[in-house]
């Protein structure tokens, strides 16, 4: 086996070694095999990495820089990073295990979009300074000001591993947009392509310490959440982790983003079109090998059309192909890890053993003995107080429940400590609307409608899903400060 690559931290516009000795394998989850090793930063990387963007942010041109030139700076990334998008593909097979062509698409090509978008159009046209009309103040004469938009300060940006670079980015897009510098934590699994941006940054010109790159596990990201120099924490992760780093952030009253798990359910009416459904149900069971926050893990099907629509679901997923994610006729990949792996499989059992019905799949495909592979895997005769129900399975396996009216279907979405997304479908898209906003959910489509990953949604969720937004104009402006300057133009 060839030596496989070492890989440094981006410090300061640098790149250095860690401070300890320990690395961290990535490791391919289609072959096992070690792809390359990161550093396990330590607390002093950290520290040392907040101290370059606190003093790129105190000291340092970015925050004052004219929009138009922060954009041009950005628009630059945007074309290295288009430039390069092949090589980030590869890597994004490799280390996340994504076939191909969600890897050109949503891991890639779409972060992409969302990054040069935010420089040519969004932050352009943001209303970073609004005047505040002449106001007579009995007594005390007429006053008036501006409303300033300012960047927050040096912001922590904590992705998760599925979809790597697109978390990075829809992170540190807002971020660079806002004039803010930015220490990055990839997460340690899928590291190799947002290092990359490491890369990226210094070719295309931006400031030493605006952008800083620090692998590493629990103990780094504890670090980075506690840093007195750090004013804000962007997490994207599980609800229990994201827990964690709420607590850790409250010490220093740091704002805190947080875009966290889902359990996000299908409403399909008795009327609606049950081929048009079955491709948003199967996608939620197989896109990334259902390592999607936002995927629709769960199907309320009208009592009346159940069966049909399971029937249609078990022949779909009888030609779902599980394999080699770099093979273009792979339609379903590993899952990230051994330990995600034994998760799910842990959650199937109990699905069982809770009285559910496994209608498809349930275990590792025979055929193939390396790789952390799980079949695609359909629940029946699920109720909705289950524990498959109400917990993030973050694996290939979506769940069946039957209800009997439109109350009863939103009641039922609405039963789950989650609230990330939604969608209803029905041959009358004005009841279809109608049911959309009673669902308790940030982000609800319509009858299969587009627009879940333009640059414009405000993504986020309700309840244990998260606080904040994150995408666009929204995106934006969770990286900002709101100044009230106010002056006196005249006296009583």
């Amino acid at each position: 086996m060839s030596e496989v690559p070492d890989h440094r931290l981006y410090v300061d516009g640098r790149w250095e070694e860690s401070t300890g000795d320990a690395w961290i394998d990535v490791v391919n989850p289609a072959t096992e095999e070690v792809l390359g090793r990161v550093p396990d930063g330590t607390r002093e990387d950290v520290a040392r990495a907040v101290r370059a963007a606190r003093r790129a942010f105190d000291e340092g041109a970015w925050p004052s820089m004219p929009v138009r030139e922060r954009a041009a700076i950005m628009v630059r990334m945007a074309e290295i990073m288009e430039r390069r998008a092949a090589e980030l593909v590869d890597l994004n097979i490799a280390e996340a295990g994504s076939v191909r062509m969600l890897a050109e698409t949503l891991q890639v090509g779409v972060p992409i979009q969302h990054f040069r978008d935010m420089a040519e159009r969004i932050m352009p046209a943001f209303a970073w300074e609004r005047p505040m009309p002449p106001t007579v103040v009995p007594g005390l004469g007429i006053g008036q000001g501006v409303l300033r938009r300012e960047p927050f300060g040096v912001a922590a940006l904590i992705p998760a591993y599925n979809f790597p670079l697109f978390l990075s980015v829809m992170k540190l897009a807002p971020a660079l947009a806002a004039g803010c510098t930015t220490v990055l934590k990839p997460a340690p699994a899928a590291a190799l392509e947002v290092v990359l941006l490491g890369e990226i940054a210094e070719e295309a010109g931006l400031p030493a310490g605006v952008l800083n790159i620090v692998t590493g596990g629990i103990d780094a990201g504890r670090e980075l959440t506690t840093n007195p120099m750090v004013d804000l924490v962007s997490f994207t992760g599980s609800d229990s982790v994201g827990r964690q780093v709420y607590a850790q952030a409250a010490g220093g009253i740091k704002k805190v983003v947080l875009e966290l798990g889902g359990k996000s359910a299908s409403i399909v009416c008795e009327d609606a079109d049950l081929d048009k459904v079955l491709g948003e149900m199967l996608a939620g069971i197989t896109v990334n090998t259902g390592q999607g926050c936002s995927l629709f893990t769960r199907t309320l099907v009208h009592r009346s059309r159940c069966d049909e629509l399971v029937a249609k679901a078990v022949a779909a997923l009888e030609f779902v192909s599980v394999g080699d994610p770099a093979d273009p006729a792979t339609a379903m990949g590993p899952l990230i890890s051994r330990a995600q792996r034994d998760k799910v499989e842990k959650l199937v059992r109990t699905g069982e053993e809770e009285g559910a019905r496994i209608a498809f799949g349930g275990r590792r495909p025979a055929h193939l003995d390396r790789g952390y592979f799980f079949e695609p895997t359909l629940f029946t005769g699920v109720d909705n107080a289950m524990t498959i129900a109400r917990t993030e399975f973050f694996g290939p396996v979506g769940s069946v429940i039957a209800f009997d009216d439109d109350d009863e279907a939103v009641r039922l979405a609405n039963d789950n400590p989650y609230g990330l997304a939604g969608s209803v479908w029905a041959a009358d898209p004005v009841r279809a609307y109608g049911i959309a906003t009673r669902v308790r959910a940030g982000l609800v489509s319509v009858n299969g409608g587009g627009g879940g990953v333009t640059p414009h949604v405000a993504f986020g969720g309700y309840k244990q899903s998260g606080l904040g937004r994150e995408w666009g104009e929204h995106g934006l402006d969770e990286f900002l400060q709101t100044k009230s300057i106010a002056w006196s133009v005249g006296s009583a």
